[in-house]
């Protein structure tokens, strides 16, 4: 059986998230905005649908540089 997925890379140029962060991001209302700026929820949304549907969802982050969201879902299974 093979299985296959669709990959989605999102690059964000000058876009960094501190190392300290990735471990919260995908927490409900974990925000790097000033109070009243955002919820914290979209990431968790993100992370909790994706999940639902057997995928998977990682960020990499290099200092300076910017930041890369991965989502890997499943497409199809073949026998």
């Amino acid at each position: 059986m093979k299985k296959f997925f669709a990959l989605l890379e999102i690059y964000l140029k000058n876009t960094c998230i501190p190392q300290k962060a990735i471990d919260k991001i995908f927490q409900p209302f974990f925000t790097t905005k000033p109070t009243g700026q955002g919820t914290g929820l979209g990431l968790s949304l993100s992370y909790n649908i994706i999940k639902a549907h057997g995928g998977e969802i990682r960020v990499e982050t290099k200092e300076g540089d910017g930041a890369e969201i991965i989502i890997q879902l499943p497409n199809m299974v073949l026998q």
